[in-house]
């Protein structure tokens, strides 16, 4: 099918002002947080599952290649049209249809923003607990083709864990429910099929979330270290004390100074890494936690412990940790970012030959990670070419 032709059948379905075709709305739709490129046929802005199955009806029928698309804040390249075609795009799909806290579940469209949501139900003390750094931007769509996670999954797990149903268009325009507010559903589970599918199974038109009760108390430290090795043996330490802190995070001085550059968060400069750790859950016990992880910290050489007194304080050290990316696309706008998930004994060794590549090579990488579960995030970029006078 000529271009022209598809604009018009496409307006048909969505409207005029809903297609984008011109050379910069291409272009803007070409990349997302990764380093790859390329330009779709043309991009439809859909308002309705009826109009996003006539959409993809129209697509199959014609062999059309077609990708759905949210913020695009992912770094797999999940959105990038390697093959042309359509992308979907949810901006207009972007209401919250119900919470209903008895059920203790939230229905919304693709494209309601992480963020807006976790804000809203926690008005009512409850809480949306995937949160992806980008939660800001992400769409709950964009989370749940990606299976995004955040510094709470260690605790609470990915966005797997908190997608109870959704309705799907299939690749032929056929709308079908799965799952549902109930909390185990008869049959296949075929949400964990869909859920991190990218897209390739279907297009997610409403999700069913569930709900938790926001923590009784929360307690987040900033632990500092002077070598990686001992942060990393930290981590591995709390874990096998039997403690789950609800984030365990670790950034290294490369990405720290980066950080310290865009926000002046208070990150010790002179520190090999720093572990924001943040305890949550019901307040009896917390102290005792807490001190057992400040023991584990002292064991292995902490060089400072700082305790977040308030949630001014408790906010700057999160703006820290989830501006990381950000801060490292001002130094250098096109980086890489590796992910990989090790045993969490094998941090100080895995982290040692990262950091050895990058002396090999001439390579800046910086790292910041969620170390609870050994999910290594790093990041590489081209060094500053030399000044020539």
């Amino acid at each position: 099918m000529e271009q022209r032709e598809l604009i018009v059948r496409l307006e048909e379905i969505v409207g005029p002002g809903n297609v984008l075709s011109s050379d910069m709305d291409l272009e803007l739709y070409s990349y997302d947080a990764s380093l790859d490129r390329a330009r779709p046929d043309v991009v439809v802005l859909p308002d309705s599952t009826d109009e996003v199955s006539k959409v993809m009806t129209l697509a199959y029928k014609e062999k059309i290649p077609i990708i759905g698309r949210g913020s695009g804040t992912n770094l797999t390249g999940g959105t990038i049209p390697v093959k042309g075609g359509i992308i979907i795009h949810f901006s207009r799909m972007n209401r919250i249809l119900e919470v209903d806290l008895p059920n203790r579940t939230a229905t919304v469209e693709p494209g309601v923003i992480t963020l807006d949501l976790q804000s809203l139900v926690l008005k009512d003390g409850f809480i949306y607990a995937p949160d992806p750094a980008s939660q800001k931007v992400s769409t709950l769509g964009g989370n749940f083709g990606e299976n995004s996670g955040g510094p709470h999954c260690l605790k609470y797990g990915l966005t797997s864990n908190h997608i109870l149903g959704a309705e799907m268009v299939l690749d032929d325009g056929t709308i079908i429910w799965t799952g549902g507010k109930a909390v185990d559903n008869p049959g296949y589970d075929l949400i964990g099929l869909f859920v991190g599918s990218e897209g390739t199974l279907g297009i997610a038109t409403k999700l069913i979330l569930k709900l938790i009760r926001a923590p009784e108390a929360v307690k987040t430290m900033l632990a500092i270290f002077g070598t990686i090795e001992d942060g990393a043996n930290a981590v591995s330490e709390i874990i096998a004390e039997g403690i789950i802190p609800a984030t365990l995070e670790m950034m290294d001085n490369i990405v720290m100074q980066a950080v310290q550059k865009a926000i002046d968060v208070g990150f010790p400069l002179d520190a090999a890494c720093v572990l924001i750790i943040e305890l949550d859950g019901m307040g009896d016990g917390m102290e005792h936690k807490a001190s057992k992880i400040m023991d584990i910290c002292r064991r292995n050489n902490v060089r400072d412990f700082k305790l977040a007194k308030d949630e001014a304080e408790r906010a700057v050290l999160w703006a820290g940790r989830k501006g990381a990316f950000g801060a490292v696309g001002r130094i250098r706008p096109s980086y890489l970012c590796c992910d990989g998930t090790v045993p969490r004994t094998k941090l100080p060794e895995v982290l040692g030959k990262v950091m050895a590549a990058g002396k090999k090579y001439n390579l800046p990488i910086g790292n910041v990670f969620h170390a609870g579960d050994g999910n290594l995030h790093c990041r590489g970029w081209q060094p500053s070419p030399p000044h020539h006078v």
